[in-house]
């Protein structure tokens, strides 16, 4: 049975959280090692193994015979949010009362599995199989943290089943095409700080009763949904050192229903609140270019493309009669005001003999938002990608592929937040995002 409970910090378990320093808003592109070993430059426009349906379903056309594709990749971000918290109210008196707000590491490591098959019906047409995740992250900071009104856990896994096929109009073009099925499933809360038990003890017993001790549950939500969507493609062969590749990625429609829950929304009561809170995942695109300069070397490139100003704002719909407290039909749960973020990326890859290939790229993934609209749950930012990666040939029919990242965050990253406490003060968070990410990975490929 679905489970969903919605919250003021629901983007954070949809869109990202303080981890997401992989790419924009809230995407992963860690879809293989064989492509992470190069930065992922290119894709769209190269077949090394079936895992090249999950960027373009066209690239399928190229696989001969029945290929497999499975590996993982392991993310070890190391993300810091320092900072500073501000609390405004005449109960306080004049001046804001600022306590410091600096969490450390707040990111856990986690695994990002795939798997991949193809099928050569003829000379025309192909078929596969992909499985793999789009979005995946965890953080926790205490419950009683000085920033925890703000969001105090978060975690998402999501996993996408992928069919897609592929025809080759002549010995130039191919197209394909694929269906998108979304399954995703997360929790996220926000808890009271532990600075509220200390300003109590200066309130009047009357307003001091009204606030929730340090670490109580504000709002929280866990639960999941799927969504569809499609996926197409196109490559065409210039010539025999020559290709282009250009793929397109539906958005995935969910409605998130269920209800919610923490002492904002049910004023401390012991009831249900339906609710459902509409999100569109955004389209992107990509168009790839590889280039076999010598009979051993090649040079490959990406232009990336996501729709992400379709985050406006998150709204959540009340439809029952039970309301929230302020008897709420809706609710803006947060302004994001997202911008479209292009990502560039530029690899190689040498052929070293028959066994060994080794891969290097580079890229520049540029933020979704502006100074201005950043946010403590999606800390967006440019990112730079380092990779080099390596192929060895086992058998004739199985291959090893290995890859290795470091990403940096690039440039500056405010933040400016605000948060109201229940009507008795104006909570606000000032900070910066910084951090580096490892990422490595091993595919292997075997042809049947």
């Amino acid at each position: 049975m679905k489970k969903t409970v919605l919250t003021l910090a629901i983007s954070a378990i949809v869109f990202g959280a303080t981890t997401q320093v992989n790419a924009a808003g809230f995407q992963l592109a860690e879809y293989s090692a064989t492509g992470l070993g190069r930065a992922f430059a290119g894709e769209a426009a190269i077949a090394d193994n079936a895992s090249t349906q999950a960027r373009n379903p066209a690239m399928l056309a190229y696989l001969e015979g029945r290929q497999v594709s499975s590996g993982g990749i392991y993310v070890m971000p190391n993300v810091d949010v320092m900072g500073d918290v501000g609390i405004s109210s005449p109960l306080l008196g004049s001046e804001p009362l600022v306590i410091g707000a600096d969490d450390y590491d707040v990111a856990d490591n986690a695994l990002v599995p795939n798997f991949y098959y193809s099928n050569q019906l003829n000379d025309q047409w192909t078929w596969g199989l992909a499985v793999n995740s789009n979005y995946g992250l965890e953080t926790n900071i205490p419950v009683a943290d000085a920033a925890a009104i703000f969001g105090s856990k978060t975690s998402i896994t999501t996993v996408e089943f992928n069919p897609n096929v592929a025809y080759r109009l002549d010995d130039a073009f191919t197209v394909g095409a694929g269906l998108r099925v979304v399954y995703g499933e997360g929790e996220v809360g926000a808890t009271a700080p532990g600075w509220i038990d200390t300003i109590k003890t200066s309130l009047p017993a009357s307003i001091s009763a009204r606030l929730p001790a340090g670490g109580t549950n504000q709002k929280s939500m866990e639960g999941d949904d799927v969504g569809y969507g499609w996926k197409a493609g196109a490559s065409w062969q210039i010539n025999s050192a020559n290709r282009i590749g250009l793929a397109y990625h539906s958005s995935v429609d969910l409605k998130l229903d269920g209800h919610v829950d923490g002492v904002v929304y049910t004023g401390g009561q012991d009831i249900e609140i339906e609710g459902y809170l509409p999100v569109e995942l955004p389209a992107f695109a990509e168009l790839a270019s590889y280039h076999q300069l010598t009979e051993n070397w090649a040079m490959h490139a990406s232009v990336n493309w996501t729709e992400w100003n379709v985050f406006d704002q998150l709204v959540a719909y009340f439809p029952s009669d039970v309301k929230p407290v302020g008897d709420l039909t809706s609710n803006i749960v947060k302004e994001e005001n997202f911008n479209d973020n292009w990502r560039y990326a530029l690899g190689t890859t040498y052929t070293l003999n028959d066994q060994w290939t080794l891969r290097a790229g580079m890229a520049l993934d540029k933020t979704a938002v502006d100074d201005q609209d950043r946010t403590t749950t999606i800390p967006d930012s440019d990112r730079l990608w380092f990779s080099v990666g390596t192929g060895y040939q086992l058998t004739k029919n199985l291959n090893v592929d290995l890859g290795v990242t470091y990403i940096k965050t690039h440039g500056d990253a405010p933040i400016t937040e605000t948060q109201d406490l229940l009507g008795l003060a104006a909570v606000s968070y000032t900070g910066e995002a910084t951090g580096d990410v490892w990422i490595t990975g091993v595919q292997l490929d075997y042809k049947m």
